[in-house]
């Protein structure tokens, strides 16, 4: 990939987190995740980035660059097709180790919690039914490699992109979630970097754990993917999407019910917004009250 390192290294050294179009060398916020912002720098438009302040030191962001190269190609050896990326680490003065993960760049329109809002019922049933096939790949490989390796993701709509040609990326990569002979590859603690320091022995102690594992349950993952479209608005969509889950889970699984999904969607909705609340909170503290720098680009509004 043709990435300028000593312009990626200028964006460091002169970011301004609160707002990323008035950093020295200016950025453009084109998408939120639950925890970050992805971006592109100046007018490129064939790049974007996923920046992570979370590293003590070289050699910690490093080891975490080294585990996301291997689960990049762990979801390929599953069969999932994922864009053209880099990683890398920038150690500038003054500022946090980040880790920049880097892709190339695809159309907005062409992700799938778009797209979902634009085709025809029949045609959005059957792009989730394929996501849902994609998702089945890396279980279907974690069944082959047996209890050596076991691969997990995150299937909500916004992680994937449908193509020209029909087939989908899968680009929610910046998170390695892979096992080896049982043990989780991810230090879970890197996690709580970016949480509030009020919120971390709270969410270390009760959810770290659950979050985690849930992408490891297909059943879960596929309850997340369908309670997604409450959040996207597509309620039309939900009653077709569980009646095709069904036909995906295993046999000794349970169906999934409308009201099962919608109990997960309320829960998950209020984690999540009161996460967000919170964040900004500290925030607030640390930048108006004790006259800090907060590090990490937080998501805007996001609807839900």
């Amino acid at each position: 990939m043709d990435i300028d390192k000593k312009q990626l290294s200028e964006f460091e050294a002169g970011l301004n987190p609160l707002d990323i179009n008035a950093s020295t060398v200016p950025g453009k916020i084109i998408g939120y995740g639950e925890i970050s912002a992805i971006f592109q720098i100046k007018d490129d438009t064939s790049l974007v980035y996923k920046r992570m302040p979370i590293f003590d030191s070289v050699d910690q962001a490093e080891d975490y660059d080294s585990k996301h190269g291997e689960y990049c190609k762990l979801l390929s050896q599953a069969g999932l097709t994922i864009p053209e990326h880099e990683s890398l680490v920038v150690d500038t003065k003054g500022r946090p180790v980040s880790l920049y993960i880097v892709q190339k760049q695809l159309k907005g329109e062409q992700f799938c919690h778009k797209l979902i809002h634009t085709l025809e019922k029949d045609a959005s049933l059957a792009l989730i039914e394929q996501i849902i096939e994609e998702m089945q790949k890396v279980w279907k490989y974690n069944n082959a490699a047996g209890p050596a390796m076991e691969l997990a993701l995150d299937g909500q709509l916004s992680n994937w992109v449908r193509l020209e040609d029909n087939t989908l990326n899968y680009i929610d990569t910046s998170t390695p979630l892979f096992k080896i002979d049982g043990i989780e590859q991810q230090n879970p603690e890197l996690m709580l970097k970016s949480c509030p320091s009020f919120l971390v022995w709270i969410i270390r102690a009760f959810f770290l754990s659950d979050v985690m594992e849930r992408y490891y349950d297909f059943r879960l993952v596929c309850i997340d993917l369908a309670a997604n479209l409450f959040k996207e608005q597509k309620q039309d969509l939900i009653a077709e999407t569980i009646s095709i889950i069904n036909r995906y889970l295993p046999e000794n699984q349970p169906e999934l019910t409308i009201k099962e999904v919608e109990s997960y969607y309320k829960e998950d909705k209020l984690i999540w917004s009161l996460f967000l609340a919170f964040r900004k909170l500290d925030r607030w503290i640390k930048t108006k009250l004790l006259g800090k720098r907060y590090e990490y680009l937080l998501p805007g509004n996001i609807k839900r």
